[in-house]
């Protein structure tokens, strides 16, 4: 519990963030339930609903690492107990508070993925009623990671954005890699979401988590 809150609260101190309350409860497994409160000035917030048919999909990072890094945890746990910090997206999520910043005059629309490529993906289409396609070869798989722990697994935390394809990207935002790894497209019969494996078209189902199901 200490090594918990040592790590909670030095990131909150690293970016100016104040623990306000707290309440205890009693369960048979350790659960922290943490809500953060912010505000955005009219008119500058990055939203899923912003996507157009045609825009470029763009991720930061690489994905499915905080995935791998889990299993591997799970299967040896002392393994981890003096490693550095900065290689473990897992137990040290970044926040990648300084590319979305740079994406308020880039995006479209934008999601963190918290829940996994697949299922995150999946809302931005919703919220702005279209469909989307993923170059399988484009995607920046963590070096730990497999295909499947990339599309599915969640905890990356890092950006998913769409942005125009006349908007010139750069390769770097924040400090931290951008990858093209798709475009939306307008809402036909087809699924929401199809991903592109040399050439063969298949169904992404969302497949991270689901808060409700």
């Amino acid at each position: 519990m200490d090594s918990f809150f040592d790590g909670f609260m030095a990131l909150a101190q690293r970016y100016r963030v104040p623990l306000a309350g707290g309440d205890m409860a009693k369960s048979p497994f350790v659960v922290a339930d943490i809500v953060l409160l912010g505000s955005v000035a009219r008119g500058k917030a990055l939203l899923r609903s912003g996507a157009r048919a045609g825009d470029v999909i763009y991720v930061t990072g690489a994905l499915g690492g905080s995935a791998a890094e889990l299993c591997a945890l799970e299967r040896r746990p002392r393994d981890f107990l003096r490693k550095d910090k900065l290689r473990h997206p897992h137990l040290y999520p970044e926040p990648r508070l300084a590319a979305g910043r740079e994406l308020i005059r880039l995006a479209t629309a934008a999601i963190d993925l918290s829940d996994g490529l697949s299922t995150d993906l999946a809302h931005l289409c919703e919220e702005s009623s279209l469909a989307a396609e993923i170059d399988a070869e484009a995607l920046p798989v963590d070096a730990r990671a497999t295909m499947e722990q990339a599309l599915h697994g969640g905890e990356d935390y890092e950006l998913l954005f769409t942005a125009s394809p006349k908007t010139a990207v750069p390769g770097q935002l924040g400090g931290v890699l951008t990858h093209a790894i798709g475009r939306m497209k307008k809402r036909g019969k087809g699924p929401q979401v199809e991903l592109d494996q040399g050439g063969k078209r298949t169904a992404l189902a969302a497949g991270g988590w689901e808060h409700f199901r």
